[in-house]
């Protein structure tokens, strides 16, 4: 008996209407806090705290210690697409009168659920492109690796990378079937590193490469659109006969950093995150376009060679603004270019459920125009009646 009535109060309060009006008055000021947090937080880290969270913790500036004090995009979304299905099937019987509102609310559902899949499955990365150069791969300008390179064989790279996370969460890493072991004595999200005076008092940040002659340190975490956190670390490589010396890896380093190990000559690097491609683009020809006698730009466009060896696919394709390229899953934008006009930047956007919005849009629509005609036929029926 107190299990029935438990399971009716539960599904009274998933099912009711002032859950749904809750949701959505919530959802309006998360939206308006976390558009004006972005002043002080930045875009990425406030979509992070306030719509990519189930709880928004606050504490006091310079605290170690915050309380949570307001639901997460995640948790409103999550309890307000629960609402939306339990009402559906509590309330709404399958029948040709309703199928209307069955529309709409699958349409609605679709949405919310679209929505998960897009934050959670879709990435955004840029290809920079300087002319007549190919890569077949993006980069994520705003997440680092640690690659780690074979360079033994003079035929072929063995590459294994080790991503930002990673290094920020573990102290010892085991990379692929290399044969030693990564142990991360330090590790900043976003650092500062300079050369060190000879006879500084501070030590130097490794023991090996270009760390013998910089210092590191750790600097806050930058929030302007058009800035970015530099990542650093320094790593130890740790082999089956002992240390061989630890390393300063960071963006800051051009350069790749060698070592030997087992006869074999590896290379350490910190980069951006990138993503390889079975295909290659290369960049034929970048054109700015300016109204006449102004700097206004008019267009802008990256005239590219794609080519896949896999399928034998080669052809030249027009890339230019509201013109983007979509292939094999991805969708290519055009988004900057370099200050000489001789090189160009495009967005690479990798989103699976992209059409799930429109889909979700046609299906409500539609709802209503169904819902709409019903009623507008039977009332002019009965009129005709009369």
């Amino acid at each position: 008996m107190l299990l029935d009535s438990f399971l009716d109060r539960l599904i009274n309060f998933f099912t009711s209407l002032r859950l749904t009006v809750v949701c959505l008055a919530l959802a309006l000021l998360l939206v308006f806090w976390g558009t004006l947090a972005q002043v002080d937080l930045g875009l990425y880290k406030a979509q992070n705290e306030f719509f990519r969270s189930f709880i928004i913790y606050w504490g006091p500036k310079g605290a170690s210690w915050r309380i949570p004090v307001f639901p997460g995009g995640y948790l409103i979304g999550g309890v307000l697409l629960i609402n939306l299905i339990a009402s559906q099937i509590r309330r709404l019987t399958f029948t040709v009168s309703n199928i209307g509102f069955w529309m709409v609310h699958f349409g609605l559902i679709l949405l919310l659920l679209g929505q998960l899949l897009t934050d959670l499955l879709s990435r955004e990365s840029t290809l920079h492109l300087r002319d007549g150069e190919s890569r077949n791969y993006s980069e994520t300008e705003r997440e680092a690796e640690l690659a780690i390179t074979d360079a033994s064989d003079p035929g072929a790279d063995k590459v294994v990378a080790i991503p930002q996370g990673v290094l920020a969460n573990e102290k010892s890493i085991r990379p692929g079937d290399l044969p030693f072991t990564v142990r991360v004595k330090q590790f900043f999200g976003n650092s500062l590193v300079a050369n060190r005076e000879t006879d500084a008092a501070q030590p130097p940040a490794a023991t090996q490469g270009i760390g013998t002659r910089a210092t590191l340190q750790a600097v806050p975490h930058v929030t302007e659109m058009d800035k970015r956190d530099i990542p650093s670390a320094v790593v130890e490589i740790e082999t089956p006969q002992g240390s061989i010396g630890s390393w300063l890896v960071s963006e800051y380093i051009e350069q790749p950093q060698s070592f030997t190990s087992n006869n074999r000559t590896y290379q350490l690097a910190m980069r951006p995150r990138r993503h390889y491609k079975p295909y290659s683009i290369q960049l034929l020809k970048f054109q700015h376009d300016v109204y006449p006698g102004t700097d206004t730009p008019k267009n802008f466009s990256s005239r590219i060679l794609l080519q896949h060896p896999q399928t034998g696919e080669k052809r030249e394709v027009l890339i230019y603004m509201n013109n983007p390229l979509r292939y094999a899953g991805e969708t290519y934008y055009q988004s900057g270019f370099d200050p000489d006009n001789k090189g160009t930047i495009l967005q690479v956007v990798h989103n699976p459920s992209w059409l799930t919005p429109y889909f979700s849009c046609v299906l409500v629509g539609m709802g209503l125009i169904v819902q709409f005609a019903k009623h507008l036929f039977g009332f002019t029926f009965k009129r005709r009646t009369v």
